[in-house]
């Protein structure tokens, strides 16, 4: 008898080399795409030692690095004044007091609906602000009130029973959301949280527009130098894959994370302490 379950069958032998032969149709389609792209490029004269020398002069090294190295400051700016502020908005959003839940709503939806690029530029222009304060401003305005949402999708994915638990021995609020629900939420918040501070890394490229020398900046001086020939391919070549390994290396720190998480014997059961009789049942012993 064939194992199966109600939404997926084993695949058969028909099933299986038709499969297959979808994968190596995939595999030969992609394969010439890429050769097709190659061809343009090479067929443009992208490849010739002109376009691809100025990486090799150390000015031109100094300047990618320096525009990294902003970058990652913009970046780290950013994401620990969004981390704060999204707890900030989320512990408001979660407050026993409705003016103080409304404010933070009002908050929180305004700048979720508001394009990144335009608070940026507001700052930048409108109140006269420095490039790096404005653009790590419009980040942190932005992916905070993003990641307020959610820290409180997170903490509302926890079981209710587990902060009625805690309450029934006898916690305040803040025992409860500090001991109880946050340390269970963070493992399913993670990858969110991660996901969005991915969109904060790719964001900072956003500064150029307003004159901050980061790395996407230091790009486009070289990609826009006539002495080399507008080497705008090469660059996009240098410069994208930096990019990726950035996201994709924050994506496996999170994966570290998670399963560290997982391996601790502090976060595999989250245990209410049980309080002292006395505390509970006040009186004569």
């Amino acid at each position: 008898m064939t194992d199966s379950t109600a939404l997926y069958d084993i695949p058969g032998p028909h099933a299986r080399r038709r499969h297959l032969l979808y994968g190596v149709a995939s595999t030969v389609v992609i394969l010439a795409l890429a050769g097709w792209i190659l061809h343009l490029l090479f067929d443009n004269d992208q490849f010739t030692s002109t376009k691809w020398s100025p990486f090799l002069y150390e000015g031109i090294q100094e300047l990618l690095l320096e525009g990294l190295g902003n970058t990652l400051k913009a970046f780290a700016y950013a994401s620990v004044l969004s981390l704060a502020l999204g707890a900030l908005l989320a512990t408001g959003r979660l407050s026993d007091h409705r003016v103080l839940r409304w404010i933070s709503t009002l908050l929180v939806e305004f700048f979720r609906a508001m394009p990144v690029l335009v608070m940026i530029f507001f700052i930048f222009v409108a109140l006269k602000v420095q490039a790096l304060p404005a653009l790590v401003a419009g980040l942190t305005l932005y992916n905070g009130s993003v990641l307020a949402e959610v820290f409180r999708t997170g903490v509302h994915a926890v079981a209710r029973g587990q902060g009625e638990a805690a309450y029934a021995l006898g916690m305040r609020k803040t025992q409860v959301m500090t001991y109880v629900l946050v340390p269970q939420a963070v493992r399913a918040m993670l990858p969110a949280i991660i996901s969005q501070l991915v969109v904060a890394l790719k964001d900072t490229s956003l500064g150029f527009l307003i004159t901050y020398e980061e790395f996407l900046h230091a790009g486009k001086l070289i990609a826009s130098n006539l002495d080399y020939d507008l080497p705008f391919i090469p660059v996009v070549l240098v410069i994208s894959p930096i990019y990726i390994g950035m996201c994709m290396l924050l994506s496996w720190f999170a994966t570290w994370v998670a399963r560290r998480e997982r391996r601790s014997p502090k976060t595999k059961a989250v245990d209410v302490a049980p309080a002292e009789p006395e505390t509970l049942l006040p009186g004569p012993q």
